[in-house]
């Protein structure tokens, strides 16, 4: 359903109304309103800071297009920072696998981004200031330049999968949940090590977000379903064929369950879809 259908009962401001008018017209109409509504949320309490977290394909991507202009409609400056585009360089996680588990050779989970260089720009532009930050090609799988930011930014918003994660407890890490962890982490080594990353500069940056969104995926089938979506947008010679994308989400599934479980209590605010790619209800959001 639409957003502001959802929110039948409770006022939608005149201006998230106005804002939706101005969003680019050929995307789709629910992210439109959504991020109006998120906008002008964010605008009148003033809110500087911001986390975006939910599984592949959900929609990030597109909200935070539309975030950036809804920001703009209202005269703020959004600076959207991806959390992949802080992936670390392949050769570091090659030298991961090599040091710690063959697995941390694949980019996705926690621990193959460097946090500390992520954290380091949101306080600079916190503090006003520009500067350039890194693009991740994920058809190369390499980092492949940066972009600059111009100075004087208002609103931070850190969007990525796992945005928003903590430690999941040591008792759940015991058995594995798939054929990746049953084949390559018998032993639970890569599973723990990539838990413990979310302590640290993970932690780290969940402190310094003053509001956090999550869009609560229906389950590992969508994201797999999304992500294979994605890859007919890429370049023929750089996709991955569904057994590969099965093998690829793999890597994310154990947390993306965490966050499914966890997060949807601790979110300010909560964006259910469901497997139709359709929002199924909003919380937190008036």
């Amino acid at each position: 359903m639409r957003p502001f259908q959802l929110l039948d009962g409770q006022s939608v401001p005149l201006v998230a109304r106005e804002c939706f008018e101005a969003l680019d017209e050929d995307s789709p109409v629910e992210y439109r309103e959504l991020a109006s509504l998120l906008a002008v949320r964010w605008n009148q309490n003033d809110t500087s800071t911001i986390g975006l977290g939910g599984g592949q394909g959900s929609g990030k991507s597109t909200l935070c297009a539309l975030l950036d202009e809804a920001c703009a409609f209202l005269g703020d400056k959004a600076a959207i920072l991806g959390i992949d585009d802080f992936y670390l360089p392949k050769a570091k996680r090659l030298r991961l696998a090599e040091e710690v588990h063959e697995l941390l050779a694949t980019r996705g989970p926690p621990g193959t981004h460097d946090i500390d260089s992520l954290i380091r720009t949101v306080q600079a532009l916190q503090s006003g200031n520009s500067l350039s930050v890194p693009i991740f090609d994920k058809g190369q799988d390499e980092r492949s330049g940066s972009r600059l930011i111009e100075s004087d930014v208002t609103r931070v918003v850190v969007e990525g999968w796992c945005v928003g994660a903590r430690v999941e407890p040591l008792s759940r890490l015991e058995k594995p949940i798939n054929s990746l962890e049953t084949r390559h982490d018998s032993n639970g080594i890569w599973r723990r090590w990539v838990n413990h990353q979310l302590e640290g500069p993970f932690s780290e940056l969940r402190s310094k977000l003053e509001e956090l969104v999550f869009i609560q995926v229906p389950d590992i089938a969508s994201v797999r379903k999304w992500r294979l979506q994605q890859e007919s947008e890429r370049p023929a010679h750089q996709r991955m064929d569904e057994s590969e994308i099965r093998r690829f989400v793999e890597h994310y599934e154990r947390i993306t369950y965490w966050m499914l479980e966890d997060l949807c209590t601790r979110a300010d605010v909560v964006v259910e879809l469901d497997d139709s790619h359709e929002i199924a209800s909003i919380r937190g959001l008036l």
